[in-house]
C-alpha cells in the first residue's frame, strides 16, 4: 500500500493497514512527517501547527478507544478545566462551558435560567446525533441514524434557533465555530454536534506537543516493516486505465503499489492522475468546484519566564458579540473574533511558556504572494504579517491586560504557510467545507472509480482530529472489508 501524505489521515491509515499485514510506504513532500500534527521550534520555544487539543479521552470514551486501537495509549495528556474547558466571550461577557451534559446545561443556565429546558433539548440532540457517528454506528439506534441524516441538511443556526429563544444564548452555543469553520446558513448541524460532543465529554491538551502522535504512528508503521519517506513529493499517480499501479515523485523515482491511498486534497489527486484517468467530466467539475473552509492567521507567542499563569481553558473571543460572519471581515474591523490558548509544556505547569492566537484570514489577502517561497516572500509580506500580528495582540490585550509586556518574541503564519506545508487548497483550515445548500455535492467518498485508489483525511468524512480518524476507519474499511479490526 502506497500512501500519499503523512498527516494524521495518512499515518493512521498506514499504521492500521500495517497491523493488518500490508507492506506500507508513506510518502511525504516535506522534511517532517505529521502534517498538522507537527510542532516547530523557534528561538528555543515549541509551538503546535494545527492540532491543539483533543476530546473524549477518558476511559471508555471514543477517542480513548481510538488511542488504544492506534497504539497511542501512552500519549501524555493534561486535562483542561472541567468547569470551563472552553470559555466563550461575547463583548465583555464570559460564558464557561463545563464538561458533561448536565454540567454544561447548569453552567449556562446560571446566565440563562429561563432556557434550562432548551439547553437540555440542545444537549440531548447533540448526543443523539453523535451516537450515530461511524465510531458507534454498529450500536446506534435507527432513530439516531435517521437524526444524523436529517440534520446533515439543516444548518447550525437554524437548528439552534429552534431549541433556544434567547438570541445571546444562541450565539454562545455556536462560540466554538472556529473548530469547524462554521458559516451562518451553510454549515450542517451534524458538524457542530460531532465536535461539540467530542470535547464536551472530556477535553485535554497533549503535554509537550502533538508531534508525539506523529512520532508514535511512524514507529508503529516502521516496527511492522513499513516506511515513512520524507522529501518525496508525489507528482503523478500511474494507472493502466483500470487500476493504479504506483506513483512517481518529483525526482523521477517510481514506487509500485497494489493499493494507493491519497491523504491529500482531492483536487491534487486529480492533478496527479492527469486527463487519462477514468473519471467523468462532471466528477472533475464537481471536485474542482468544492468549497473550501476559510484559512487562518496565527500568532505564536513566546512568553518571558514565569510571567503568565497557565490557562486550562480555550478562549473564543468575539469583541462585537457575534461568532457568525467572522470570515466576512473588512480591512477596518479585522479581527472579528479569535481563539486564544496556551500550549502545555509539562504536566502540572503553573506558568505558560507559549501561546497561540488564531483568527480567520481569507486567501485573497495573501494571494499576491502565492508564487513566492516561505521565508522569502519579501518586505511587503513581512509588513503585512507584522500589522496583523499587532492587531491580534492588541485584541487579546483588551481581554487580558498586561499580556503584551509578558511577550519575549512572537512568530506568525498565514494561509500561504498552510498551503505550502499541507498542500490544502488555498491553505484552508479544514479542507473541503460541508454546506447544507450543496448537500451531497460536498461529499467526498473514500472510494473512487479506480478500484484500488482511495481518499483519506479530513476531506473524506469531517473536520479535525475526530473527523480524520473516523475517515481513516471508513477508508481502511473499504480496503479491508470485514477484516478490519481496531
Amino acid at each position: 500500500c502506497l500512501i500519499i501524505g503523512s498527516g494524521l489521515g495518512g499515518l493512521s491509515c498506514g499504521a492500521l493497514l500495517a497491523r493488518h499485514g500490508f507492506a506500507v510506504t508513506v510518502l511525504e513532500q516535506g522534511a517532517q512527517a505529521g502534517g498538522c500534527l507537527q510542532s516547530f521550534v523557534r528561538a528555543g520555544a515549541k509551538f503546535e501547527t494545527g492540532m491543539h487539543f483533543v476530546g473524549s479521552a477518558d476511559p471508555g470514551q471514543a477517542f480513548r478507544r481510538l488511542l488504544h486501537g492506534f497504539e497511542l495509549d501512552e500519549l501524555p495528556l493534561e486535562r483542561l478545566d472541567p468547569a470551563a474547558y472552553d470559555v466563550i466571550t461575547l463583548g465583555r461577557d464570559e460564558f464557561p462551558w463545563a464538561n458533561g451534559a448536565e454540567a454544561f446545561v447548569e453552567s449556562l443556565a446560571r446566565s440563562f435560567p429561563a432556557e434550562r429546558d432548551g439547553l437540555h433539548r440542545y444537549m440531548q440532540l447533540v448526543e443523539n446525533i453523535a451516537a450515530a457517528s461511524p465510531l458507534r454506528a454498529t450500536t446506534a439506534s435507527d432513530a439516531a441514524l435517521q437524526a444524523m441524516m436529517d440534520y446533515r441538511l439543516r444548518s447550525v443556526d437554524e437548528v439552534v434557533g429552534t431549541l433556544v429563544r434567547d438570541p445571546i444564548l444562541r450565539r454562545v452555543l455556536v462560540g466554538n465555530a472556529p473548530l469547524y469553520a462554521g458559516r451562518f446558513g451553510h454549515t450542517p448541524f451534524t458538524s457542530h454536534a460531532f465536535i461539540t460532543d467530542f470535547y464536551n465529554r472530556s477535553a485535554f491538551r497533549i503535554v509537550g506537543g502533538s508531534e508525539q502522535m506523529a512520532e508514535r504512528l511512524v514507529r508503529s508503521i516502521e516496527n511492522r516493516g513499513g516506511r515513512v519517506e520524507t522529501r518525496h513529493r508525489v507528482v503523478k499517480i500511474a494507472h493502466d486505465g483500470v487500476n493504479a499501479t504506483g506513483v512517481y515523485t518529483a525526482n523521477g523515482q517510481f514506487f509500485p503499489a497494489d493499493c494507493v491511498i491519497a491523504a491529500v486534497h482531492p483536487r491534487r489527486v486529480l492533478e496527479m492522475l492527469g486527463e487519462g484517468a477514468p473519471f467523468r467530466p462532471a466528477y472533475r467539475r464537481r471536485i474542482a468546484a468544492l468549497p473550501q473552509t476559510v484559512g487562518c492567521f496565527t500568532v505564536y507567542l513566546d512568553f518571558l519566564p514565569e510571567k503568565v499563569p497557565y490557562l486550562r481553558s480555550n478562549h473564543y473571543v468575539y469583541p462585537a458579540g457575534n461568532p457568525w460572519h467572522c470570515d466576512e471581515y473588512t480591512a477596518e474591523d479585522w479581527p472579528r473574533g479569535y481563539l486564544y490558548m496556551h500550549l502545555c509544556p509539562t504536566a502540572g505547569a503553573k506558568y505558560a511558556q507559549t501561546a497561540e492566537i488564531i483568527g480567520y484570514m481569507r486567501y485573497e489577502e495573501v494571494a499576491q504572494w502565492a508564487n513566492t517561497n516561505i521565508m522569502k516572500r519579501g518586505e511587503a509580506y513581512e509588513k503585512f504579517k507584522h500589522d496583523r500580528a499587532e492587531r491580534l495582540i492588541n485584541a487579546v490585550e483588551q481581554h487580558a491586560p498586561g499580556l503584551r509586556e509578558s511577550i519575549d518574541c512572537y512568530f506568525t503564519s498565514t494561509p500561504l504557510t498552510y498551503e505550502q506545508y499541507t498542500s490544502t487548497k488555498e491553505g484552508s483550515m479544514y479542507g473541503v467545507a460541508k454546506d447544507v445548500k450543496l448537500g451531497s455535492a460536498c461529499h467526498v467518498p473514500s472510494r473512487t472509480r479506480i478500484p484500488n485508489l482511495f481518499f483519506a483525511g479530513q476531506n473524506v468524512n469531517s473536520h479535525g482530529m475526530l473527523g480524520t480518524l473516523v475517515g481513516t476507519l471508513v477508508t481502511c474499511g473499504e480496503v479491508l472489508g470485514d477484516k478490519l479490526k481496531l
